[in-house]
């Protein structure tokens, strides 16, 4: 498994969420939603999972925390949730159907949830997963420990710590009942520190 083997898409979709991640976040949050992509595919690969909708799974790893910007920051939702409906107009304007756009929604939303059933929704799940291995630590051992250095070597974790942990505590004291509540109430602030990643 090399960084070489997983390529994005070159699709309007894919070009308009890297756009929008050049924009609006900071270099540890673009290098956060690039790895997660890249677990979600490894995930994929290791798990020798079938059937993915790949633009999707990359348009909604890029997408996934960009209701954190403040420029996408909504007063009531949840930032998955605000990160869901951008997600669903990028498609649109993409050109995707009505039931692709949603599933874009779903992905995003999903990937907060405390776990995904990958029968229900195959990439909800991966990107669920794939972000619990870069905010956590999680299931680290199961990708390949020369990948893991080459994904993070191409896309550091800079201040990931301070920067997401600090985002999120905000959302959580001004959404109380949000999944950034539920998160930080989890030990997301610990959980980032002790990422073995961190340490990679």
């Amino acid at each position: 498994m090399r960084l070489h083997d997983f390529l994005p898409p070159h699709t309007a979709a894919a070009r308009g969420a890297r756009e929008l991640v050049a924009q609006f976040h900071s270099p540890a949050l673009s290098n956060h939603v690039h790895r997660s992509w890249l677990w979600a595919e490894a995930f994929a690969l290791v798990e020798g999972r079938s059937g993915i909708d790949h633009e999707l799974l990359y348009t909604a790893a890029l997408l996934h925390d960009i209701g954190l910007a403040p420029e996408y920051d909504n007063h009531v939702l949840g930032y998955e949730e605000a990160g869901g409906f951008i997600g669903e107009a990028l498609a649109a304007g993409a050109g995707w159907a009505a039931t692709r756009r949603r599933r874009v929604n779903e992905v995003i939303v999903r990937h907060n949830w405390p776990s995904v059933d990958p029968d229900l929704d195959v990439e909800g799940y991966l990107l669920e997963t794939a972000t619990g291995l870069d905010v956590s630590g999680r299931r680290d051992e199961e990708i390949p420990v020369e990948f893991r250095r080459e994904v993070l070597a191409a896309y550091p974790r800079l201040d990931l710590a301070g920067e997401f942990g600090g985002s999120v505590r905000a959302q959580s004291e001004r959404k109380p009942h949000s999944h950034a509540r539920r998160l930080i109430d989890g030990g997301l602030i610990g959980k980032l520190a002790a990422n073995p990643l961190e340490r990679l």
